[in-house]
């Protein structure tokens, strides 16, 4: 997806001065080292600057500070564009997330599971493929 110059000298900002929460989050996260998935950081994604993607399932974590209370409309607003952009959004306080990291991780191992557990749509990756032991069949 393309990205306005503007929205990418942004993200590279908000990667240099992320809250303490945050690069608690990021270590947990970084390099496949939770289940093995792909996360960004501050990423830029449907126009928006996210703190965390992880495109493989379509999902956006935000942590949240004490400044978003004063902009929940505006949030609202971004969650519901990325959500018609297709990707899934969880939310969470910074201190909710410092008491207790497990309710974002186990969040996002829920969404992951269920994802990665789910049926494939029949249009999906290997659709054009024939069924198994189809292959040799003549006709």
């Amino acid at each position: 997806m393309f990205q306005s110059e503007t929205t990418t000298r942004r993200a590279r900002g908000l990667r240099s001065r992320q809250t303490s929460a945050e690069a608690q989050l990021w270590s947990m996260l970084r390099g496949r080292s939770f289940l093995g998935l792909k996360f960004r950081r501050q990423s830029p994604v449907a126009g928006s600057v996210v703190d965390f993607l992880c495109a493989e399932l379509a999902l956006v974590v935000e942590l949240d500070g004490g400044v978003h209370r004063l902009r929940e409309h505006e949030d609202q607003a971004r969650d519901e564009r990325l959500r018609s952009a297709g990707f899934t959004v969880l939310r969470f306080e910074n201190s909710a997330f410092t008491r207790n990291p497990s309710v974002v991780l186990d969040a996002i191992r829920a969404h992951a599971l269920s994802k990665l557990n789910s049926t494939p749509h029949p249009s999906g990756f290997a659709a054009h493929l024939l069924p198994q032991g189809e292959k040799g069949k003549q006709s």
